[in-house]
């Protein structure tokens, strides 16, 4: 539904764009922990070496080193050797899906995303959000500047259904027109029975640029960064 000049259309409960966690620190220290416990694995791997071959050189001719003894150093050598190979492999995986991420990110720069969230950006007196009702609902929106200040309240008849558009004018409750910026939107609903019915928004912007020093990479849309998994939908 479309806001009427100094009206708006039903909305339900909003739900702010969780900010796309900046996880570089995490995976570098994920890293560094990687490498220090190959380095240790592999001194450890060196030592065992030195202390088998060291073991075999004095062994007791007339009491050579037990079969059995020895098949199991071996096999703990082996075992060594292959967890040394293993993060090897696994550094290799999260290099490779971190490229992919990379990839995938930079193709939706200049494309118009849908994104689950509650703030959007008002620009030349509109702003707009889509609806999840999943039942017909009374619907009471609340709209804020970035500032934290309430601007626009309103009372809707919703009916049920999905991605239901509402568009705000940018006109405040005394008739002045706000300035373009971003504003949130939260909404409450109460069905004909009186029960809370939960609703859920989404907004949509173009994807102006990613950052990919973090990992997952961040796109910006509309001055907001979100990873690719918090996209709904692409418009075009």
């Amino acid at each position: 539904m479309t806001a009427a000049a100094g009206t708006s259309s039903p909305v339900v409960s909003g739900t702010t764009p969780l900010p796309a966690s900046s996880s570089s620190s995490s995976a570098s220290s994920a890293a560094a922990a990687n490498a220090l416990a190959n380095t240790q694995i592999a001194g450890n791997f060196q030592s065992f070496l030195q202390l088998l071959t060291t073991q075999l050189q004095n062994q007791n001719p007339l009491s050579p080193l037990d079969t059995n003894q020895f098949t199991q150093q071996l096999v703990e050598f082996a075992g060594v050797q292959q967890q040394i190979n293993t993060n090897d492999s696994l550094a290799t995986l999260v290099s490779l899906q971190q490229t992919a991420q990379s990839t995938q990110a930079l193709g939706f720069v200049g494309k118009t995303a849908v994104v689950n969230g509650s703030t959007a950006p008002l620009t030349d007196s509109s702003a707009t959000w889509q609806l999840s009702v999943p039942t017909a609902s009374t619907v009471n929106i609340n709209i804020t500047s970035s500032n934290g200040q309430t601007v626009f309240t309103g009372t809707y008849n919703a009916t049920a259904g999905n991605n239901q558009p509402f568009t705000w004018n940018g006109l405040a409750n005394d008739g002045t027109q706000e300035p373009d910026g971003n504003y949130t939107l939260t909404a409450t609903a109460k069905d004909s029975s009186n029960n809370t019915v939960a609703i859920t928004t989404q907004v949509e912007g173009v994807v102006s640029s990613v950052d990919l020093t973090q990992s997952p990479p961040l796109l910006s849309i509309g001055g907001q960064t979100f990873t690719v998994n918090q996209i709904q939908s692409i418009v075009n």
